[in-house]
């Protein structure tokens, strides 16, 4: 009985002792990876302008509903319409299409065999929990294809694998703590 005993004693308390340790943790983590504070329960995003030389008419407007959509779908925050306990804002600075690779063609002339789209956007970060995790930093990601198709062609998918790399790139840098 005594063997029983100090069993159950000993399970009761290693129970107390990881029930407190959870509770007593001041992160809380989702399936997402994002390590977020508790006392952070809503999200600003503000919309991203696009200033670069060249201008895509629905970039701004497909990034600005692309960030809404991971941080409230992945964090379960609360969209706010002007302030926040996290606080995104910023804007599209280059938005560039550059060749990659020349060769030779049988001819003697070069030509691009590869294109690069390269998207970079500023981001203002501002946890107004914890103002140690703001930053002002740009982002930048590309796209390459084929030089034998034209830009147009493969705009829009360039577009959202960037846009999709950008918005975890900033994910990461200020929610999940990578």
């Amino acid at each position: 009985m005594k063997k029983y005993s100090a069993c159950i004693r000993y399970q009761i308390v290693l129970t107390i002792m990881v029930l407190f340790l959870a509770t007593g943790c001041k992160i809380s983590y989702s399936l997402s990876g994002a390590s977020i504070s508790p006392e952070v329960k809503s999200v600003f995003i503000d919309f991203f302008r696009n200033r670069s030389r060249v201008i895509n008419p629905t970039l701004s407007q497909a990034f600005t509903e692309a960030m809404k959509d991971k941080f409230v779908s992945e964090t379960g925050l609360t969209l706010n319409t002007d302030q926040g306990d996290l606080e995104f804002s910023g804007e599209i600075t280059s938005y560039d299409v550059r060749p990659l690779s020349v060769q030779k063609s049988e001819t003697g002339r070069d030509f691009a065999s590869m294109n690069r789209l390269t998207i970079t956007v500023k981001v203002i970060f501002v946890n107004n929990k914890d103002h140690d995790q703001d930053f002002n930093t740009p982002f930048s990601a590309y796209f390459d294809w084929d030089s034998s198709k034209p830009i147009s062609q493969v705009e829009n998918e360039a577009v959202k694998v960037i846009t999709d790399q950008l918005i975890e790139d900033i994910f990461n840098k200020s929610v999940a703590n990578w």
